[in-house]
């Protein structure tokens, strides 16, 4: 049995025993929108994670649930609405003569998986409070003054890069092809320049993105995304000795271009979570400080691996391929699915 055969199956059953799913994306956090339409009085807007488990018939029995101050009555309607995963759900509530100022927003009880949850409360006059709940700081405190409304800056750069790094480590897609280029690239400083380039590049598309400067469908986007891991998985299986092509002259070219269809899909992400309108730049500085923490964490990950496996993987050849197969079938069933979602009318 020949070498590329041995890799192949290998490949083949580490992808089916991996418990990595089809879909890359895990990350998407919950969302709670609070608008004041009178005093004391708030529209509500919930909306919960499609990735999550589907939670009960209504909002009271999801095991993630807002909780709002005491205070806080439903006044419409009169039962809770249903709730499905992924879909936003409203209700009204009246909160009496103060209100949410000086309240505390939290979780339930029930511990939600690490779901980060964005919170945001649109005030009839003033500039609006913008925060975020996490599983280990569960209760977010409602400032009390008008001077205060809006969470500070620290702390919402805080929970922005903490969205960020839990994007990136729960993005498959973007991990793998970070993999890709650490295998490719041979010797330290052409490695830091190809990372730095990728990072420039998905930096500068994630600002235009958020800026509104540069938009493409999601679908096409992860579609390319899940691609350029397929290609970057052919380039790591070319024979020794093959002509050499533009991704082993100029890997650090090739990181830029793919670098800009990667931060097109962070900027999907932080759409979904939408940007705060009192820090909008310093919560896309965060998410994206947050990205490239994770991202580091991720290369120094694979720098350790390295050390101990990387003789082991030398001296048996059959095992050299194996990482660059397993990115191609994984990628290769992405381009699949996401192709479809071409026709999907959700996409």
């Amino acid at each position: 049995m020949t070498r590329p055969i041995v890799q192949a199956l290998l490949a083949a059953a580490l992808v089916a025993t991996a418990p990595v799913p089809a879909g890359s994306h895990a990350f998407d956090p919950a969302l709670l929108v609070l608008t004041e339409r009178e005093p004391g009085t708030f529209d509500v807007v919930w909306r919960t994670s499609p990735t999550r488990l589907p939670p009960g018939p209504t909002v009271d029995d999801d095991p993630l649930v807002p909780l709002l101050p005491p205070q806080c009555r439903r006044v419409y309607p009169d039962d809770a609405p249903a709730a499905q995963a992924g879909e936003p759900v409203f209700w009204r509530v009246a909160c009496g003569e103060a209100g949410l100022r000086g309240g505390a927003l939290s979780l339930g009880d029930v511990d939600p998986g690490h779901t980060d949850v964005v919170v945001r409360i649109v005030w009839r006059d003033g500039p609006p409070f913008d925060g975020v709940l996490r599983s280990a700081l569960r209760v977010l405190e409602v400032p009390v003054t008008p001077a205060a409304f809006g969470s500070s800056p620290w702390a919402l750069a805080r929970g922005y890069a903490a969205l960020g790094i839990r994007h990136i480590l729960e993005g498959v897609d973007h991990l793998l092809f970070v993999l890709g280029l650490f295998l490719l690239v041979e010797g330290g400083g052409a490695l830091v320049r190809t990372i730095t380039a990728f990072t420039v590049a998905h930096s500068v598309s994630l600002a235009l993105a958020t800026a509104g400067l540069l938009t493409l469908p999601a679908a096409p986007v992860e579609a390319l995304i899940a691609a350029s891991i397929l290609l970057l998985a052919r380039e790591l299986v070319r024979p020794a000795g093959a002509p050499a092509t533009l991704a082993s002259r100029r890997p650090w070219a090739v990181a830029f271009a793919f670098g800009l269809l990667h931060g097109l899909g962070f900027a999907g992400a932080l759409a979904e979570i939408g940007l705060p309108a009192s820090h909008a730049a310093v919560a896309l500085l965060a998410f994206n400080v947050g990205v490239e923490i994770g991202q580091l964490l991720f290369v120094s990950l694979l720098f350790l691996v390295a050390i101990p496996f990387g003789p082991v993987v030398h001296r048996t050849p059959a095992l050299r391929g194996v990482p660059a197969y397993v990115m191609g079938v994984l990628a290769m069933a992405w381009v699949i699915e996401r192709v479809q979602a071409f026709w999907s009318p959700y996409a």
